[in-house]
């Protein structure tokens, strides 16, 4: 596939970090001295970063591009130093990219011969991190906010931050027997009362069944949830259009392959932001 990629020219970096705090996926580190890109996933192309750099050391190159491979990446990293290939694992662990972090690991000990740095011992360091502690990615650290019970219809009824399901925890101290809502992108845009009538005393988590990519994860997610956080209810909230129901078969599914049990309340948006439907299954 072609897309669009941020490329950094590191003679004309002077590490001042301007790129890296505009940069809202988190995906540029300042590192040794030098604005780094550590990881391609999170990189939209879009070029944020790009008006911010007084240097002019920041460019978008159009490319053929495989679908994402994590053994080229680390590759390539390998040849940037212990402290960019540290700040990718930490990256991947961030996100919760297991799968990706596995084959990392698994080509660094593999070839930990050839490799000029103290593999082992970066391995243990990122075995030992804990994301919701982390200092770089701000996107993705784990917030809890204090709410009155409450809310009128034009205050925010969020308790919490990350919510998009790639970034949240289901160890996260706040889903502890937790009433979740689990809403598809675009209902809060549809729904007018959604933060006052639904979201209210209640830990929401967003996800898209037809564009979010790695949805296996999303199960493993919402298994943990319901056996390890002790989930009290599952609200699965919907829009109307056919692709939208693949939301309530992970929620089933996982539900399914759960130990422990609970209750699916399904609501059903209108595209035109009315309630279709609303009833437990």
């Amino acid at each position: 596939m072609k897309r669009k990629i941020i490329t950094i020219n590191e003679n004309l970096c002077t590490g001042c970090g301007i790129c890296a705090d505009a940069c809202a996926e988190g995906a540029i580190q300042i590192i040794d001295g030098k604005a780094r890109l550590i990881s391609e996933i999170l990189c939209d192309g879009l070029g944020a970063c790009i008006g911010s750099c007084p240097e002019g050391a920041i460019t978008i190159e159009e490319k053929e591009t495989e679908p994402y491979d994590e053994i080229k990446v680390i590759r390539l990293l390998i040849e940037k130093g212990e402290n960019t290939v540290k700040a990718h694992l930490k990256h991947l662990k961030e996100h919760q990219q297991s799968e990706w972090l596995k084959q990392a690991v698994s080509y660094l000990l593999s070839h930990k011969h050839e490799i000029a740095f103290d593999i082992e011992k970066i391995i243990h360091e990122i075995h030992h991190y804990h994301s919701s502690n982390h200092s770089g990615c701000p996107g993705s650290k784990a917030m809890q906010f204090n709410k009155d019970n409450f809310v009128t219809e034009s205050e925010s009824a969020l308790t919490h931050w990350p919510i998009q399901m790639h970034l949240i925890s289901p160890h996260a101290p706040y889903f502890q027997n937790a009433d979740i809502v689990l809403a598809a992108d675009c209902v809060a845009y549809a729904l007018g009362s959604f933060h006052a009538k639904y979201l209210k005393n209640k830990r929401l988590i967003i996800a898209c069944p037809k564009l979010d990519q790695q949805q296996e994860i999303y199960l493993e997610k919402l298994i943990a949830l319901i056996n390890e956080a002790h989930i009290n209810t599952l609200t699965v909230m919907i829009m109307e259009v056919p692709c939208c129901r693949g939301l309530l078969s992970l929620a089933q599914e996982a539900v399914k392959n759960a130990t422990n049990i609970i209750p699916i309340k399904l609501v059903v948006v209108g595209i035109q932001g009315h309630i279709l439907k609303e009833q437990w299954i």
